[in-house]
């Protein structure tokens, strides 16, 4: 299964090593870009269509904290040498089900901004063409279709811009614009603070959840009503209150359930989606009992109220002074929203 490079792993831990002589190996053929189901932005594009151009092939989904955190390097690239002959192209491959929806997606890039051409990648055909495993993976080729430089996850961005002043040059650009670009990541796009990120990526569908604490056990595509859990160990989580929990998501039965965990770190965000009517769903957020004041994140107030209103990542916590162990709650004040993961920064 794929993983998302970069909560556990920032800063490149990945990458191949990065050879900082003027010699970048030939890692491959760029592949053909057949496959996807629609195109955004942009026509179909095929390698043997971009010959002659500097190619960086981004692989995202767009409720990845990762893929999130890295986009405004990939943009402000984009534009700094699309006429100097770079093209990116974006290549979304799906990891929940509402990824799937080309409007979901579609209203996401005009939200996020992105203006280049956007693969949607649903049956993975691109994605197994790369022989992809990560989220966010930036490919980078050359003007001659070959794959020269590639990383995984967040992190060594200079690295990779000078790898596209480089390759520019190669292909013969007089006029490839110096200096590194100065990224304005605000929100959710905010590098995390990786020395105090002691969370993990959860998952609350019974395919992937772990860490997961109750006094009965989790039940799987019914209702259970789930009581309060008391205590939390560092990491652990649990349900509240009338609760579905299927392969990718908890779905809420009824009004005024609630998730817990126990966490550490700066940033607490949570995959969410209201139910299959797409009424808003209210919700009421705390940290250690108490309204998060200035410790709210970018969805919610600072007294902690907040309204699920479409299937995306929402940060609900940004702490701003010492990082300790606290303890997360958000009750849900009307019925049917979906929660999916857990990712912290």
């Amino acid at each position: 299964p794929a993983q998302k490079s970069g909560a556990m792993m920032a800063g490149g831990a990945m990458m191949a090593a990065a050879n900082h002589s003027d010699t970048l190996p030939i890692e491959g053929t760029l592949p053909p870009l057949e496959g996807a189901v629609q195109w955004l932005n942009s026509p179909p594009l095929t390698a043997e269509a971009l010959k002659g151009k500097v190619v960086l092939v981004d692989f995202w989904t767009y409720s990845c904290i990762n893929c999130l955190r890295t986009l405004p390097y990939v943009k402000a690239w984009a534009e700094k040498y699309k006429d100097q002959g770079l093209v990116v192209i974006g290549v979304h491959a799906p990891e929940f089900a509402f990824e799937r929806d080309v409007n979901n997606v579609t209203k996401a890039m005009k939200d996020l901004g992105i203006t280049y051409p956007v693969a949607i990648d649903n049956n993975y055909k691109i994605w197994r063409a790369f022989n992809n495993q990560y989220w966010p993976a930036h490919y980078f080729a050359d003007a001659k279709g070959q794959i020269r430089y590639h990383h995984f996850g967040e992190g060594d961005y200079a690295e990779s811009e000078r790898v596209i002043q480089q390759l520019l040059r190669e292909a013969g650009a007089t006029n490839v614009a110096g200096g590194l670009i100065e990224a304005d990541a605000k929100g959710v796009q905010q590098a995390p603070d990786m020395n105090e990120v002691q969370s993990p990526e959860t998952y609350l569908g019974f395919q992937r959840a772990e860490n997961f604490v109750t006094t009965g056990a989790l039940g799987t595509d019914k209702v259970v009503n789930y009581p309060a859990a008391g205590h939390l160990a560092l990491n652990n989580w649990t349900l509240e209150g009338q609760w579905n929990v299927g392969g990718q998501q908890a779905t809420l039965d009824q009004a005024g359930g609630r998730v817990v965990y126990r966490f550490h770190a700066r940033d607490l965000h949570l995959v969410l989606g209201p139910g299959a009517d797409g009424k808003p769903v209210r919700f009421k957020v705390t940290i250690d009992g108490q309204a998060p004041g200035d410790a709210h994140g970018t969805d919610v107030a600072p007294d902690g109220s907040g309204t699920v209103t479409e299937q995306r990542l929402y940060q609900l916590v940004r702490q701003s002074g010492a990082v300790q162990d606290r303890t997360f709650s958000i009750e849900f004040l009307d019925p049917h929203v979906s929660a999916y993961a857990f990712t912290f920064g």
